[in-house]
């Protein structure tokens, strides 16, 4: 009598997210306004709205982008305001700080549209490996979202997960 393998894994309840399936394509790119300053450290308003005004913006579109200042100057709020309504019409996105950040409010968007109705009362795995830089952060939101819903939510890969959260069901 032949024994047949029996993939377990394939034929359980367990239901996968995978966040690098949900990362969506665009280059990120950093937007130092540095070298628009006067001598690396100040704004001069008349001199910055001329790089903005011949600046050619048409090379952020579809790319998501960080607007920051890596000179140690004080940067008015106004002046990201300006670079933002310049990028609107073609950047996917932007923020002002840095590429984590950039990444955290990417997947926020993502996890708050994130329909979990399919893992209510389900044991729920997180994969953990990922090749593209998903934040912590946007795994602890992911954690959030689906407590209300799944059975249990565990961490890692199919064959060997860490446990996270299993809900304890009250008996009225």
């Amino acid at each position: 009598m032949e024994d047949k393998i029996i993939n377990k894994v394939t034929n359980s309840v367990l239901k996968t997210i995978d966040l690098e399936e949900l990362y969506p394509s665009g280059e990120r790119i950093i937007f130092d306004i540095t070298d628009w300053l006067f001598e690396g450290l100040i704004l001069k308003e008349k001199d910055f709205r001329e790089q903005v005004k011949n600046h050619k913006w048409e090379q952020y579109k579809e790319t998501y982008v960080a607007l920051s200042c890596s000179a140690d100057a004080i940067i008015p709020s106004w002046a990201y305001l300006l670079l933002a309504t310049r990028l609107q019409p073609y950047a996917k996105m932007v923020v002002v700080g840095d590429l984590v950040l950039l990444e955290t409010v990417i997947f926020q968007r993502i996890i708050n549209d994130l329909e979990v109705s399919e893992y209510k009362d389900a044991p729920v795995i997180i994969k953990g490996c990922a090749n593209k830089p998903i934040p912590q952060s946007a795994y602890t939101m992911l954690v959030s979202k689906l407590q209300n819903e799944a059975k249990s939510i565990m961490f890692g890969e199919a064959c060997s997960t860490v446990p996270l959260f299993k809900k304890k069901y009250i008996v009225k």
